[in-house]
C-alpha cells in the first residue's frame, strides 16, 4: 500500500481521468533489501583506505589546532573565531580530554567518519536500490577531498553526511508520513550540520525548507518542525555563545563576515577551480588552474548531474533527482558567489548530494538493454573511473606529502623552543602561532589578523612573567616589542624569546 500525497493524488486522478504528472510527486519505496552490506562494505573501505592513504601520523592543521585546543590537555585553548562553532571540538573530546595522541584522535575520526557515511546513505533505504546507494558512497568516498578530510578534525565532511542523510530521511518522511524513523532523521542531520557549521546548515536545508512552506501538496507541519527543530537545536549553542562572548548574534555574523573577507557578491568560481589540484587553502587564491585531467572530474560533475535530472524527469520520477541536486547547488551557492577565496573542503556537501543522482544515472547507463551498447557503455565507464580514481589518489598522494612534511616542521619548530626553554606555560606568537603554539603546549597571541587576541602593551607585561616566544620568518622584522630580545635560529625560522627565557630554561 502506498502512504502519503501519492495515494490521494492517484485516487483523484482516477476519477478525474489522465493527468500529466506533477514535477513533485512523491517518492515510491521500495522493499528493504540486504544491500546494507555493501553500504558497510564501502564505509569499511573509506575507513581503511584513510588510515592506509592519509595515514595517521600526519600532524594536526592550523584549524585542527584551533578546534582540538579547545578541549585538550595538552595545550590552552585557541582564540576561538566568530565563524567557528563548537561541534568539532565536543565530536574530538571523546580522545583528546585525555590523550594528546593525533595518532589515536586520527584512527577515531576515521572510524567515526566510516559509520557516518554508512547512515547516510542507509537514509536513502528504499528511495534508491542498494546498488545506486552503494556506487553514491564509492564516488564520494574515493574523492581526495573525502579521504584527505574524512580524519581530520574539521566540521566539512559531517555537514557533508548530514546534508546527504538528511536528504535522505527527507525523501522518506514526505513519501510515507508513518515514518517516524524520517522523521527524527530529518531532526538529527539538521542538528548535526547546525552543531558543526550553522550557516552551511541553513543553505543546505533551503531547498528543503522551500518545499515543506510554499509547496501546498508537501506541507508537512510534522516534518517542518523536525527540520527546523534540528536547526534550532543544533545551532543554539552557537547563538547562545554569540551573546554571552561576541556581542551578540548580528556583531557574531558580522565579525564571521569580516573573517571571511566580506561576505558579498563575489564569483569564486575561478579560485573552487584552482583547489581541486590539491590546494587545501587558496587565500588569495593565484595561480594557474590545475591540469584538466586533474580537474576533469570538476567539470564533469555538474554536467553529469544536470543529466542525471533530465533522465529523471522524462522517466517521470523526478523527486528523488531533483531534491539533491536543489540541495547541492544551494549548498555550494555562498562558496561559488559569495565568497572571495577556495578551499576543497568547502564543496564537499555538494559532492556527497550529487553522488547520489550521478551514481543512479551511471547504475542506469550500465543497465541499460543492447548486445553492443551495453557492453561498450560497461567498458567505457570503466575505463573511466580506473582513471578518474588514478587522479584521485595522485592528488591526494601528493597533498598527504606536503601536509605532513608541513606539519612535521611546525613539530620540529615546537621542540626548538623547549631546547631553548619556552616551555609551558608559554606563550608563542607571529609566523604559524596557533599550530606550533599547540605543538609546544603554549598559549597563541596575535595582535593582528583574524584571530587577535591581545595588544602590544599586553604581550610587553606577559613576556616579564612568562616565557615568551616570537617566530618571525626568514629575512622579515620582528615586532616592536620583540626588537631588543635575544634571536635565535630554529629550523629556518627566526625565533626572538622574551626576558623571562635563558638559554638553558626559564629564569
Amino acid at each position: 500500500m502506498r502512504n502519503g500525497p501519492q495515494a490521494t493524488d492517484s485516487a483523484s486522478a482516477t476519477s478525474a481521468g489522465p493527468r500529466r504528472p506533477a514535477l513533485l510527486t512523491a517518492v515510491r519505496l521500495t522493499p528493504r533489501s540486504r544491500g546494507q552490506v555493501a553500504l558497510a562494505v564501502v564505509a569499511g573501505a573509506f575507513t581503511l583506505a584513510q588510515l592506509l592513504l592519509v595515514r595517521p601520523g600526519m600532524g594536526l592543521g592550523w584549524d585542527e589546532s584551533v578546534y582540538v585546543s579547545q578541549v585538550s590537555s595538552h595545550a590552552p585553548a585557541a582564540f576561538f573565531g566568530a565563524p567557528r562553532a563548537r561541534g568539532v571540538p565536543l565530536l574530538v573530546a571523546p580522545v583528546t580530554a585525555w590523550s594528546s595522541s593525533t595518532v589515536l584522535l586520527r584512527i577515531y575520526l576515521a572510524v567515526l567518519s566510516g559509520l557516518g557515511l554508512f547512515l547516510a546513505l542507509r537514509a536513502w533505504r528504499g528511495v534508491f536500490p542498494a546498488r545506486v546507494l552503494a556506487t553514491a558512497g564509492a564516488l564520494f568516498a574515493t574523492l581526495w577531498v573525502t579521504l584527505f578530510y574524512g580524519p581530520q578534525a574539521m566540521p566539512n565532511y559531517w555537514v557533508a553526511v548530514g546534508a546527504l542523510g538528511g536528504a535522505g530521511c527527507f525523501l522518506r518522511a514526505q513519501a510515507n508520513r508513518f515514518d517516524r524513523a524520517g522523521l527524527w532523521g530529518v531532526g538529527l542531520s539538521a542538528a548535526l550540520m547546525a552543531w558543526m557549521r550553522p550557516t552551511d546548515a541553513v543553505w543546505s536545508s533551503l531547498p528543503l525548507l522551500v518545499l515543506l512552506v510554499c509547496v501546498r501538496r508537501w506541507r508537512r507541519p510534522a516534518l517542518l518542525g523536525a527540520l527546523v527543530g534540528g536547526l534550532i537545536a543544533g545551532a543554539a549553542e552557537w547563538v547562545i555563545e554569540a551573546y554571552v562572548s561576541y556581542g551578540g548574534l548580528a556583531h557574531r555574523l558580522s565579525d564571521a563576515s569580516r573573517i571571511q573577507g566580506g561576505l558579498g557578491w563575489n564569483i569564486a568560481v575561478g579560485d573552487q577551480l584552482r583547489a581541486p589540484g590539491g590546494r587545501t587553502l587558496c587565500r588569495p587564491c593565484t595561480g594557474a588552474a590545475p591540469p584538466l585531467p586533474v580537474a576533469l572530474w570538476w567539470y564533469a560533475l555538474p554536467l553529469l548531474a544536470v543529466l542525471a535530472a533530465v533522465v529523471a524527469v522524462r522517466a517521470r520520477r523526478p523527486v528523488a533527482t531533483l531534491v539533491p541536486v536543489a540541495c547541492a547547488a544551494s549548498a555550494a551557492f555562498p562558496y561559488l558567489f559569495l565568497i572571495g577565496y577556495a578551499a576543497p573542503r568547502f564543496l564537499l556537501p555538494a559532492y556527497a548530494l550529487l553522488a547520489v543522482p550521478v551514481a543512479d544515472l551511471l547504475v542506469r547507463l550500465v543497465r541499460a538493454p543492447g548486445r553492443i551498447r551495453r557492453p561498450l557503455t560497461v567498458t567505457l565507464l570503466t575505463l573511466a573511473l580506473a582513471g578518474h580514481l588514478a587522479v584521485q589518489l595522485v592528488v591526494l598522494e601528493d597533498t598527504v606529502r606536503r601536509t605532513t612534511a608541513a606539519h612535521r616542521e611546525w613539530a620540529s619548530v615546537a621542540a626548538g623552543l623547549h631546547r631553548l626553554g619556552v616551555r609551558p606555560p608559554c606563550v608563542v606568537t607571529g609566523l604559524n602561532d596557533v599550530p606550533i603554539a599547540y605543538y609546544a603546549g603554549c598559549s597563541s597571541a596575535a595582535t593582528i589578523g583574524h584571530d587577535a587576541n591581545t595588544t602590544s602593551a599586553g604581550i610587553r607585561r606577559t613576556a616579564h612573567r612568562l616565557p615568551f616566544a616570537t617566530l618571525v620568518a626568514k629575512g622579515g622584522s620582528p615586532p616592536s616589542y620583540a626588537r631588543s630580545w635575544t634571536p635565535h635560529q630554529v629550523v629556518g625560522v627566526r625565533v626572538y624569546v622574551s626576558p623571562a627565557v635563558t638559554a638553558g630554561g626559564r629564569q
